[in-house]
């Protein structure tokens, strides 16, 4: 949601590999020997959590009511990159937090500067409390650096009351998404179906997720890039159709304009994440009750697969004096029943099974109202979620190439799908500058 800066990896010969990645014998090529984390964790403690997430100061509380021995302070922070580079710094330092959130994408980022500890021996009381594919969001080179806290599984919103009143019908695929597109504006030209907005690679990422793509992969300590790839393509040549024809609009999410075209209706659907509902909850407020939410549409009929957009996790300071205490507290964010239901009521997702199924989950958003089984529907689309099968080392890098140069080609009414092509060669091109192999190109 926010511009990406670029951050120069200090650590350019550390190879990450993705989780299951294997040489010929079937063994992981690159997998670092996983480091015990010393000390007590029971320990007395007081530690320093950095966080951008809005309300988890009631998730602190929580903790430290249960937990007075062991007391953590919360340190508001920005997301994205601003935290990162901020983090980075912290720790050359000498002085970064015990604790810190971050999103999935900036793990790679952090491994490479050896700013994160190595969680893989604290996690084996938690393990079988997510799905095993989620493990593959925080885990590289065989190691375990994060606890997933929150995941975004990408679906649908839509105006259910406009759409009625025009007598529209929820696209089940993108070819429908498109026609229908075309369709509001010549039944209401002062709607638009939705916007692409070009400046949030996450969002494009998780479209790209749903279509198929792999952007990074590890072959044989070198890495392959695949953004320039069919998959992708394919995604940035349709959303450009449908801006270039004035179909959508091409103007950028999170913006004054945005927040009034989506209050009064100007915007009747949005592609987006399962914490939506909270986001719309605060730009949106006159349509409370209004909005309704279903699968994303899909690039053939009858598949069922989404994409991911956001989502976090909970890491551990590769410099904290307090690393088993840390660690315990990761854990308990993510697993602990009630820590769970509070995640829920500030508009996080869990990403640990029960969390998705019980406690908070039972009853829809309060701004949600007009779907019941918003929590219901929303599991049933999360089990379809596919992310990229790794991260790259250099996922800012990509990021801020998509953020730089999509603007741009909206504007132009360009290809969208060169711009893959243009980001696949900056991308591959930072890498090789960086020290690392990699094939193909």
């Amino acid at each position: 949601m926010r511009r990406r800066t670029f951050l120069a990896s200090s650590a350019a010969t550390l190879l990450l590999a993705g989780c299951g990645s294997t040489d010929d014998s079937g063994s992981d090529a690159t997998a670092p020997a996983p480091s015990p984390i010393a000390g007590d964790e029971n320990a007395a403690a007081s530690l320093v959590f950095w966080s951008w997430a809005e309300n988890i100061q009631r998730v602190v509380d929580l903790w430290n009511k249960k937990n007075p021995n062991q007391q953590v302070t919360l340190s508001g922070q920005a997301a994205s990159d601003e935290l990162i580079a901020k983090f980075l710094t912290a720790v050359k330092a000498g002085n970064a937090p015990d604790v810190l959130q971050a999103e999935y994408q900036s793990l790679p980022t952090l491994i490479t500067n050896n700013a994160l500890q190595d969680l893989t021996n604290s996690i084996t009381p938690v393990k079988s409390a997510f799905p095993e594919g989620t493990w593959n969001l925080t885990s590289f080179g065989g190691a375990t650096y994060a606890i997933p806290a929150d995941v975004g599984p990408m679906m649908l919103f839509y105006r259910a009351d406009l759409f009625e009143r025009l007598g529209l019908a929820v696209p089940k695929t993108w070819e429908e998404f498109g026609a229908l597109a075309e369709t509001v504006r010549q039944k209401d030209p002062k709607r638009y179906l939705t916007t692409f907005s070009p400046g949030d690679a996450g969002w494009v990422a998780g479209f790209a997720q749903q279509a198929g793509a792999n952007w990074w992969s590890n072959q044989k300590e070198a890495w392959k890039v695949a953004i320039d790839d069919p998959a992708t393509r394919k995604v940035l040549s349709f959303w450009g159709g449908l801006v270039n024809s004035g179909a959508v609009l091409g103007d950028p999410m999170y913006t004054p304009q945005w927040n009034s075209q989506m209050n009064d209706g100007t915007i009747i659907a949005w592609p987006s994440a399962v914490w939506g509902s909270g986001v719309l909850a605060g730009v949106a407020p006159s349509s409370k009750g209004k909005w309704k939410m279903a699968p994303l549409p899909q690039w053939s009929a009858g598949e069922n697969v989404t994409g991911f957009w956001g989502g976090s996790s909970t890491a551990v300071s590769a410099t904290s004096k307090q690393k088993a205490p840390a660690a315990k507290f990761a854990r308990w964010l993510s697993t602990d029943p009630e820590a769970l239901k509070v995640l829920v009521e500030i508009g996080l997702y869990p990403a640990a099974t029960l969390g998705q199924t019980s406690g908070g989950l039972d009853a829809a958003p309060a701004y949600m109202t007009g779907q019941p089984d918003y929590y219901e529907s929303a599991s049933k689309i999360s089990k379809t979620a596919r992310g990229f099968d790794s991260w790259g080392p250099n996922t800012n890098v990509t990021y801020g190439q998509f953020e730089d140069q999509l603007p741009t080609a909206v504007k132009n009414k360009a290809d969208l799908a060169a711009v893959a092509t243009k980001v696949q060669q900056a991308s591959v091109a930072d890498l090789k500058k960086q020290g690392y192999q990699v094939v193909g190109g």
